[in-house]
């Protein structure tokens, strides 16, 4: 399984979740696991999902959801679950 993480933060605003979602769903990526929160007016979500069945390169995908943020004023950022890992070893 290919495990990626997710995260988006930024001015909570409507149709956040439902846009990053929608671009999952489109490219058949599964949600594994999914946190959000509001903290006064800002969202903060980190997802954990799997992109097996991915049909594109990678990096692609993050450049796509990079854009879906820019679209809605927020950040995306993904990586796979190995360098999230790597990077957050104590």
């Amino acid at each position: 399984m290919g495990k990626s993480i997710i995260s988006v933060v930024g001015k909570d605003t409507t149709g956040i979740i439902a846009r990053v979602c929608t671009y999952l769903a489109e490219n058949k990526i599964n949600i594994l696991d999914i946190s959000q929160t509001i903290v006064q007016d800002y969202f903060t979500m980190m997802m954990i999902v799997d992109t097996s069945l991915l049909s594109k390169p990678f990096s692609d995908m993050v450049n796509e959801l990079e854009k879906v943020g820019e679209e809605m004023g927020v950040q995306v950022k993904c990586q796979r679950e190995e360098i999230f890992e790597r990077m957050h070893r104590i």
